[in-house]
């Protein structure tokens, strides 16, 4: 460390601004610089015609790291965010009819399991085990753990080993119920962080402990109004956020990072940088221009990446009251599971069934949508853009929308010609606008040899003064693990050295 007090963070996503509050809090002098118009990176929002369509996270989790942030820098989080505890958490459906609604009442529960297998309610019950023992070793042993030293990991592999670590999340369903539909109810948690659940390791079990520990929320007026309230702390403590400022090039002069050059030219210097930007991008594009030791451009290309998304988002008119059984969250199965999953992250092939995320906020939250409308947000995984024959989302995305409209259809009868306002993601966006490789939604996908210390670092091999946060960093994406990366930010960086009139920001 020098004694520069000065710190830049790219990129003003959760990642980030939960980094610029906590270096804010250890007396840095921080400016937060971000390509968009709005705080919030992935979890930002657009307004159009009345209507605000929450871009990324919906789904608040594990409230308790967002207080321990908020109180490392004075603050309650509890005054800034209006937080709604859900109930049911969501809703899984499947084209037969059959529903299965989530939520943390055990009885409840259990009586949702019967209606679907009554023979599987005691491996269910196994199951809520595994979950709890999963948490205690891969939650709360490892989340907030700095992991970039190997022997982090090594010496919890005789637990992992125990666990059974190395067997899929999919795997440990199918050996605790045999009826299929509530594998996947089991399972398909990894697919909220970008993960396959055939293939990412049993430890992500632990999310149904969480559910049933902590519960699902939402926060009034989106996960935009953390962003906002987050940005806001950023702004007390003294800090700088410029927004539509895109950095070109991170600088590392005899082995440290100096500061960052912005496209425009503009050069600023800091002490201190952290990258909220995909690592993938951090590594590949923002280092070009300095040698690599172990993330470069090669061994990225040999990464898995998560999968793809496609999100339509829509507003429609005078439908408050219609569709009363559609609540805030729904997941509606398509007629495959492992074999659409195969098909998304093992062949990056389009498939032509697939399976929903369908988000409708308004009927939580009165300022997502104009008074007796809705807004909605329909999510469909598909491949990313590095497979071989990767999909052409110009000449594609049209006949995809009707494809997912088909299915929508027999949720919500007639709302296509209830559209007032809408708008469409798709992997090519999120590489456009997010600047993530192959348009990947969640970065790098978190198979246990792309996790903890195969992952990158939180403090990078690649130069010192520089840090990572955010999704492509240790723990991962999801909204407890971006913010979680800050908190291991906050145990590896040292308070700011007091320096005698030094220069209060990177740039004015």
């Amino acid at each position: 460390m020098t004694n520069d007090a000065r710190a830049i963070v790219i990129g003003a996503g959760l990642g980030g601004l939960s980094a610029a509050m906590r270096l804010g809090a250890k007396g840095y002098a921080v400016t937060v610089l971000d390509r968009l118009d709005r705080s919030g990176g992935r979890g930002s929002s657009i307004s159009q015609d009345g209507h605000r369509f929450d871009l990324g996270p919906t789904i608040v989790t594990v409230p308790q790291v967002f207080e321990s942030l908020w109180a490392a820098c004075g603050r309650d989080f509890r005054q800034d965010v209006d937080l709604r505890p859900l109930d049911p958490f969501y809703e899984v459906r499947w084209p037969d009819g059959t529903k299965f609604a989530a939520c943390g009442d055990d009885d409840r529960m259990f009586a949702e399991i019967s209606k679907i297998s009554p023979s599987d309610l005691k491996g269910y019950k196994r199951f809520l085990k595994d979950s709890a023992a999963r948490y205690v070793v891969g939650f709360e042993g490892m989340v907030a753990k700095p992991m970039h030293r190997l022997w982090e990991t090594i010496k919890v592999l005789p637990k992992f080993a125990q666990l059974r670590a190395d067997r899929s999340i999919y795997g440990l369903a199918a050996a605790r119920v045999k009826d299929e539909k509530l594998r996947m109810a089991l399972s398909f948690h990894p697919l909220f962080i970008g993960g396959d659940p055939a293939h990412v390791t049993s430890m992500y079990a632990l999310v149904a402990h969480l559910e049933k520990e902590f519960g699902v929320h939402y926060a009034m007026g989106g996960v935009q109004a953390i962003a906002d309230a987050m940005a806001k702390v950023v702004r007390a403590q003294g800090g700088v956020i410029r927004h539509e400022t895109q950095v070109d090039e991170i600088h590392v002069e005899d082995g440290a990072a100096t500061g960052v050059s912005l496209t425009d030219g503009t050069r600023l210097d800091a002490g201190l940088v952290v990258s909220n930007a995909d690592a993938g991008h951090t590594y590949d594009h923002l280092l070009r221009n300095h040698t690599k030791r172990r993330w470069t451009s090669r061994k990225l290309s040999r990464r898995r990446w998560s999968m793809g998304l496609y999100v339509w988002y829509f507003g429609t008119k005078g439908t408050a009251d219609m569709w009363p059984d559609l609540g805030h969250h729904t997941i509606q199965n398509g007629p495959r599971f492992t074999g659409l999953l195969r098909d998304i992250f093992m062949k990056g092939k389009l498939a032509d069934d697939m399976s929903l995320y369908v988000h409708r906020p308004s009927v939580t939250d009165p300022t997502a949508a104009p008074a007796g409308d809705d807004t909605f947000y329909v999510l469909s995984p598909v491949p990313h853009l590095g497979w071989k024959n990767a999909v052409d989302w110009q000449t594609e995305e049209p006949i995809y929308r009707e494809k997912v409209a088909a299915v929508l259809e027999g949720m919500m009868p007639g709302f296509r010609e209830r559209i007032s306002t809408e708008l469409v993601f798709t992997p090519e966006t999120f590489r456009d606008r997010y600047l993530s490789p192959h348009g990947a939604g969640f970065s790098l996908e978190p198979r246990i040899l792309q996790s903890a210390w195969f992952r990158p670092h939180n403090v990078s091999e690649e130069a010192r003064g520089l840090y990572l946060v955010g999704a492509g960093t240790h723990p991962g994406a999801g909204l407890p693990g971006v913010v979680s990366s800050a908190e291991v930010l906050g145990k590896l960086v040292p308070d700011a050295p007091v320096v005698m009139d030094a220069p209060r920001l990177a740039a004015e």
